[in-house]
């Protein structure tokens, strides 16, 4: 009998560790009957940090898709992100300089493209949201933009016949919250990446540079011809999401920079746009002031202005170091950075 009672308590032993261990292998998501988000991170692109307090799930993302294309978020219901961020032109606005809010007042700076989100470090021109999610809250309230207040917007998810439910699955809490709303959008913008371009073929040996393309590569790293690659590095995120003054101003109109850092050796000085699917998202600059490649790359070969703070690498620059043929050569290259498979991703689609 005594045996027989050592067996059975030696089972329940091992059935209580077996379950314990099954447990201890189901994430603080999954417990919550939500699906952790996998991304696709093309080769040749760096992890992506994901922030603990905001995990993606697949519902999460479901979430922040439906909220960004949603005019809800608007004053009036009427303008949606995804009405100044289109996918076709790789989530910026088209060839308009400033998108049009809905008072019929144009903005003051272009619309960003969305791409490669999850890689960069602060946000907008100036950068002066100092996260994915807090950008999220910027073009809801600015009253050039979508002129909403959160009182209001979330007052209008909160009656809501789906988000309520939506929101508590994903999040937990009886209330959508702005924190919520935040998160949400921030989670399916980081799906947003972009990584399947010809230059990304080529560098996998899938594809080929013609020559033209091979010069254009050439000119862009060379130092005394485009010398390109300080400011937008080649490869990866194709910037390093620096702050700088390119001369576009001897006295700048917008402050960039300095409007957040209160330092005037910031005046004028913007943050580095990736050059992914540039051949997508003119018009070109913080303002929009270039309409084609052409100028914004002769802007760096003889426009720029000597201001007090231009960047360093363009102040060693020697003007007039390309000729037409070689700027041809370098838009020639940049096309070669437009990702065809993520403007037509159907799972970034309204």
């Amino acid at each position: 009998m005594k045996n027989s009672i050592t067996i059975v308590s030696m089972v329940l032993v091992c059935a209580i560790a077996f379950f314990a261990s099954c447990k201890k292998n189901v994430s603080p998501i999954e417990e919550k009957g939500l699906t952790p988000y996998v991304l696709n991170i093309p080769p040749g692109l760096p992890p992506m940090i994901i922030p603990a307090d905001n995990p993606m799930t697949e519902e999460g993302v479901a979430l922040g898709k439906m909220l960004f294309y949603d005019p809800i978020l608007s004053g009036d219901n009427t303008q949606s992100c995804g009405s100044c961020h289109k996918q076709q032109f790789a989530f910026s606005d088209s060839t308009i300089r400033f998108s049009i809010g809905i008072d019929k007042l144009p903005g003051t700076r272009n619309a960003m493209p969305l791409v490669n989100l999850g890689y960069q470090k602060q946000f907008f021109w100036d950068g002066g949201a100092a996260n994915l999610e807090s950008q999220v809250i910027g073009p809801i309230q600015n009253p050039l933009e979508m002129h909403e207040t959160l009182v209001n917007a979330l007052a209008e998810l909160n009656a809501h016949p789906q988000y309520p439910a939506l929101f508590k699955k994903v999040f937990g809490g009886d209330k959508i919250t702005t924190s919520m709303v935040m998160k949400a959008i921030a989670q399916f913008e980081r799906t947003m990446i972009s990584g399947n371009s010809k230059y990304d073929r080529v560098k996998r040996g899938l594809d080929v540079f013609s020559a033209q393309e091979q010069r254009g590569m050439q000119l862009f790293t060379k130092i005394d011809k485009g010398d390109c690659g300080h400011c937008h590095v080649i490869g990866s995120t194709f910037s390093d999401f620096e702050y700088r003054n390119t001369g576009l101003d001897s006295i700048p109109a917008d402050s960039g920079r300095g409007r957040i850092t209160l330092n005037p050796s910031d005046d004028g000085k913007f943050k580095t746009p990736s050059l992914r699917n540039i051949a997508l998202t003119a018009p070109y600059m913080h303002d929009g002031r270039f309409a084609t490649l052409e100028e914004c790359i002769e802007h760096y070969n003889t426009g720029f202005r000597y201001t007090a703070n231009l960047d360093p690498n363009l102040e060693n620059s020697k003007k007039g170091r390309l000729n037409p043929s070689e700027i041809q050569d370098i838009i020639a290259f940049l096309h070669t950075l437009t990702d065809t498979e993520f403007i037509n991703n159907p799972k970034f689609k309204k």
